[in-house]
């Protein structure tokens, strides 16, 4: 199996619902949620790549990078690789349907499984989507990272269980899921959260606590009071709010105030290893990758997902060796070019 075939299935598995483009920039598919394009006038998904886009890197080559190595930990757990497969949930009326949700998840903590690496699963109004996740990560032997919706605090602790039960190696809450309509329409309502009840929530488990969707500094210090373990710096995709700034766009303000005091993940726009650096090099952790792996998913399923990651880790390596970085720790603001 090649990139090429998966893309070639993957356009005709999501037929209605993504185009495969040539160039996944979010304009074809602007204002198509549910769908998976970005809200409105899908602003929000472009200055994601806009954002990452706009970094260009110091090129070195008098060094001794010759076989760079991308090895990381997250939560005490060795991965291969810093890239990480985002949660994504939907595929009845984001994706079309051509594959269950549990067989689509199943192929994204399989597959970043394969990949040495881990895959995160979501969760949304029809109950089968978290419950797929779980499952999902059951079959792996714990090895996936379940985020929940910000309801109400008894049903999110009710999930956190639940992901304990699963042998989970960590749990999170997307809060940039706070205005989702049609959670509400499903008589599951979501919202924003103070930080006592963020306070009570990362007291309720052992677990590493995640909180997604953090686009301000003052939001990250405010995560960081309540205790979590883990921030993800995202705008969902762009699939909530429009015109909100790319990830790589406040990233370097967010690390510059809370680095090394929570681990930080940022997610949005990457679609090459030369974004994971960028990224890495601009404060985050570890990245997160969510629309290639659904084309790696519907065009070769777990093996599809694993292609996807390996060739991004591939990127990542050679990005390394041509910016002098022997291994993930040595990616920092220097590999980033400042006129």
């Amino acid at each position: 199996m090649d990139l090429k075939t998966v893309k070639s299935q993957a356009k005709e598995q999501l037929k209605g619902y993504c185009r495969v483009c040539p160039v996944c920039d979010g304009r074809a598919c602007s204002g198509e949620v549910p769908g998976m394009g970005g809200i409105g006038t899908g602003a929000s998904f472009r200055n994601n790549l806009t954002a990452l886009a706009s970094y260009s890197l110091n090129m070195r080559t008098l060094h001794g990078a010759k076989a760079p190595s991308t090895e990381t930990e997250l939560f005490g757990i060795k991965l291969s690789s810093p890239i990480q497969a985002a949660p994504m949930t939907g595929t009845p009326y984001n994706m079309g349907g051509a594959i269950s949700e549990r067989d689509f998840i199943g192929m994204i903590v399989s597959g970043s499984k394969q990949a040495g690496t881990i895959g995160w699963t979501g969760d949304g109004a029809d109950p089968t989507m978290y419950d797929s996740g779980i499952e999902a990560i059951i079959a792996e032997g714990g090895h996936g990272i379940p985020i929940i919706k910000p309801r109400e605090q008894d049903a999110i602790i009710e999930r956190i269980r639940r992901a304990e039960a699963a042998g989970a190696k960590a749990v999170g809450m997307d809060i940039d899921g706070a205005g989702l309509v049609t959670m509400a329409l499903k008589g599951q309502p979501v919202g924003p959260k103070t930080v006592e009840e963020l306070k009570e929530l990362v007291k309720a488990t052992k677990l590493p606590f995640i909180l997604k969707g953090i686009m301000t500094v003052d939001e990250a210090e405010m995560a960081v009071e309540a205790g979590v373990s883990a921030i993800v710096v995202s705008n969902h995709g762009g699939r909530i709010l429009d015109y909100t700034p790319g990830a790589a766009e406040v990233l370097p303000a967010i690390a510059a105030a809370v680095k090394g005091k929570v681990t930080i993940f940022a997610d949005g726009g990457v679609r090459t290893g030369v974004d994971v650096l960028k990224l890495l090099a601009l404060g985050a952790d570890g990245v997160l990758v969510g629309r290639p792996l659904v084309v790696g998913a519907f065009g070769g399923g777990a093996e599809g997902v694993k292609l996807v990651l390996d060739k991004m880790n591939d990127e990542l390596k050679q990005a390394m060796i041509l910016t002098g970085c022997q291994s993930i720790k040595d990616i920092n603001s220097r590999v980033i070019y400042k006129s």
